[in-house]
């Protein structure tokens, strides 16, 4: 498999939250996306709002950005994210997967708290990314056929 940048290729932002160190799925998410034909600009660890503002500057053909998180800590990790919006560095989707909580309560309380600092997306399944982004790419595209993404992604990610 050819990991070189595609300057025709579809790119993406791979990170893992702030204060989580943990990139054994990074990678594997990274090469997943390769095998798609993906660019992935993975950002690795540790990797703050301000890194991933700085990387849309770099690489504003984005069309999403991926986050990860591990030990459970993605709602104080992205706590920057409503101001990083507002203020238009992150205009793309924010989709965010792995351990979102520390309780064993995990859930929809924990979904709606992410959902309001803005992220996007929250997917359990890492298989279903590529088709998700694909969902997202089809939709900005304007060939959704009228459906609502909403629609489409929650359809996907409740067959998994």
């Amino acid at each position: 498999m050819k990991n070189d940048y595609s300057p025709n290729g579809r790119t993406v932002i791979l990170c893992v939250a702030a204060s989580d160190s943990h990139v054994v799925a990074n990678h594997l998410v990274a090469y997943l996306l390769r095998s798609y034909g993906f660019n992935v600009v993975n950002l690795g660890a540790c990797t703050t709002i301000a890194d991933i503002c700085h990387a849309l500057v770099r690489w504003p053909e984005a069309e999403a950005v991926l986050v990860g998180s591990l030990n459970g800590h993605a709602r104080q990790d992205l706590a920057d994210l409503p101001e990083a919006k507002q203020r238009g560095a992150i205009t793309c989707p924010v989709i965010v997967g792995g351990n979102l909580s520390v309780t064993v309560d995990r859930g929809v309380s924990e979904d709606a708290a992410l959902y309001a600092l803005g992220v996007d997306y929250i997917l359990r399944d890492p298989s279903t990314i590529p088709a998700v982004l694909d969902e997202l790419r089809a939709q900005r595209d304007g060939d959704s056929g009228g459906c609502p993404i909403s629609s489409h992604v929650e359809a996907l990610v409740d067959e998994y």
